[in-house]
């Protein structure tokens, strides 16, 4: 029990929003009668809140080098209103109208890294200046009106489903195999560290602790897979957020561009005596958020079949929101990925267990609030405890 004390202790912010959002599921699996974990609310929950998990995973590097992003919606619905442009009016192939997106996506993030980084204003006033910029422009583009439908290849990168091993099943298969892998494969990266941590003298986790976070996390994995193998499978979109997590995790724990991130966010003076060059760093953070603001601007526009001017209202506030409620400092130089996707998350489900129950939107609003500001100040009560 001191050890698991321990262990909570340390790492306070990631276990204490996972606890929470178990609790706030379980609270709604009660409230909805056992709807809000159906196959079919589950695979809703994740394709509905896809953009703004995309959204937060950039999001998070601009906050741990200390700054905010505001754009990012505007700049979403603006990929949106280009990409209509070309595949609908100009009937460009899909792929090339992807590529110009996202290519369109990191040049508007250079623009704004560029008057953030090298002329030093803050990035509150950039990106309040670029949320304005770009949502006028979508109006431009679009001129007051939605363009669709959009090819069917390309709505099925938020529509799609994998497809099965074999017609006429109950289950889909291929979604069960792929449970059994990653479960295999996370035992083995897990025996694996542990390993490491043994040979260099390291503290690790008791066994008994350790075989009942394996059995757990293994348990999940396969249910969660079973569940969503019940409907359609696995969505394309899931296999995208997947794989930017771990692209993300990886280079935010194992490249030296991402110990620059965290160094620029722990202190820009220390980072820059240490070699950092921290101008470089914080211009190619905003490129990367525009990138990803683009994609997330593709994938809402494919889910919604439509480019619309009202897209994107309200994004970046959500994203920020994922961010913090998963653990990310206001202060800059902590948080990970997969903190902003569980925050991500305990916003999606709350989300849609308030929706299930019939709360209105306007009670939906301020309990969102209310959530934000509590999880920052947990981490500024946190932080005060520990200096």
């Amino acid at each position: 029990m001191q050890t698991l004390a321990k262990m909570f202790k340390s790492n306070i912010r990631q276990y204490g929003m996972i606890l929470a959002l178990i609790l706030i599921t379980l609270l709604f699996q009660i409230l909805t009668d056992g709807i809000l974990l159906k196959s079919l609310n589950i695979t809703n929950l994740i394709l509905q809140n896809s953009y703004i998990l995309v959204l937060a995973i950039g999001m998070l590097l601009v906050i741990i080098t200390g700054n905010i992003d505001l754009s990012v919606g505007s700049v979403a619905a603006f990929v949106g209103a280009v990409s209509a442009i070309m595949m609908v009016d100009m009937k460009m192939p899909f792929i090339l109208a992807l590529v110009i997106s996202l290519v369109i996506g990191a040049i508007v993030g250079a623009w704004q890294g560029f008057w953030v980084a090298y002329v030093k204003i803050p990035s509150f006033i950039v990106t309040l200046a670029g949320m304005l910029l770009f949502r006028g422009l979508t109006m431009i583009v679009l001129q007051g009106q939605s363009i669709a439908p959009f090819p069917k290849a390309f709505q099925k990168i938020s529509s799609g489903f994998l497809p099965d091993l074999s017609a006429g099943s109950k289950l889909h298969l291929l979604t069960i195999i792929i449970g059994i892998v990653l479960s295999l494969l996370f035992v083995w990266k897990e025996w694996k560290d542990r390993r490491t941590q043994k040979k260099y003298n390291f503290e690790v986790m008791p066994e008994g602790l350790f075989a009942a976070k394996l059995i757990a996390i293994v348990a999940v994995i396969n249910v969660f897979t079973y569940v969503l193998a019940t409907y359609e499978g696995i969505p394309n979109i899931l296999i995208l957020l997947f794989v930017l997590v771990v692209i993300y995790t990886f280079v935010m724990n194992r490249t030296v561009m991402g110990r620059h991130i965290y160094a620029l966010g722990g202190s820009e003076k220390a980072a820059k005596l240490s070699g950092v060059k921290t101008k470089q760093v914080t211009f190619w953070v905003f490129v990367n958020m525009g990138v990803l603001a683009a994609l997330s601007g593709l994938v809402f526009a494919a889910r919604l079949n439509a480019a619309t001017p009202k897209a994107g209202v309200n994004f970046e506030l959500d994203a920020i929101a994922a961010c913090f409620i998963g653990g990310a400092s206001a202060t800059g130089g902590i948080g990970t990925v997969i903190g902003a996707m569980i925050g991500g998350l305990v916003m999606g489900v709350m989300n849609n267990g308030m929706s299930l129950v019939g709360l209105g939107i306007d009670w939906q609003q301020g309990i969102k609030g209310l959530v934000l500001l509590l999880a920052v100040g947990f981490d500024i009560y946190n932080k005060s405890k520990t200096n």
